[in-house]
């Protein structure tokens, strides 16, 4: 997606540790035409797929599935970083490491939120290491669900975590596929077929 390539290269910045910081446009602030653009393209790119329900993570990636979902017309579930009290019943839980954070998550989401029945778009941020994806693939499996497959607003293809998740089968759309960042702040991105 151009439009999301041109605002790395305009807003993003390249952090120490192999960290893109989006936050002026995708994370703490919202650009929101690009959300509208974002939800239209994972739209486009999963029509006839028959996706009835995307799951995601908290918090960064709810802004981007909710975007798709509005475009889509299915509802948004996200898993939650920690049980807490307002999570009554039984869960379906993975735990998942956050390479921006460093830390390990047990996340969870209520059985009543996903059936057998569902075809599920997963739905995040960012793609480094897969983790987090494994980890909602996991909580889709335990339900019975199928995935369908997985869009992301940033791959970071120099951290393997995609390559690996395509060669066990999983469909990944990536609204922009970063091959390299250098110290000085330089970003090259995979080309991608046009739309």
């Amino acid at each position: 997606m151009k439009l999301m390539e041109q605002m790395i290269l305009k807003d993003g910045k390249v952090l120490p540790g192999g960290i893109l910081k989006v936050g002026s446009f995708l994370n703490q602030q919202i650009d929101t035409e690009l959300l509208a653009a974002m939800g239209e393209e994972i739209k486009r790119l999963y029509a006839g797929d028959h996706v009835t329900k995307i799951l995601t993570i908290e918090s960064s990636g709810i802004a981007i599935a909710a975007a798709a979902g509005m475009a889509m017309q299915v509802p948004v579930v996200f898993a939650k970083k920690h049980k807490t009290s307002n999570v009554d019943g039984e869960v379906y839980s993975s735990v998942v490491h956050s390479f921006t954070h460093g830390t390990d998550y047990n996340v969870v989401v209520s059985r009543d939120y996903i059936r057998p029945d569902d075809r599920i778009l997963l739905v995040d941020d960012f793609l480094a290491s897969g983790s987090a994806l494994e980890g909602l693939i996991e909580l889709a499996d335990a339900a019975g669900a199928e995935v369908v497959g997985v869009a992301i607003a940033i791959e970071k293809c120099f951290q393997g975590g995609g390559d690996e998740l395509r060669a066990k089968g999983v469909r990944i759309e990536s609204l922009a596929m970063i091959d390299a960042m250098d110290d000085d702040g330089g970003v090259s991105f995979r080309p991608q077929p046009e739309a």
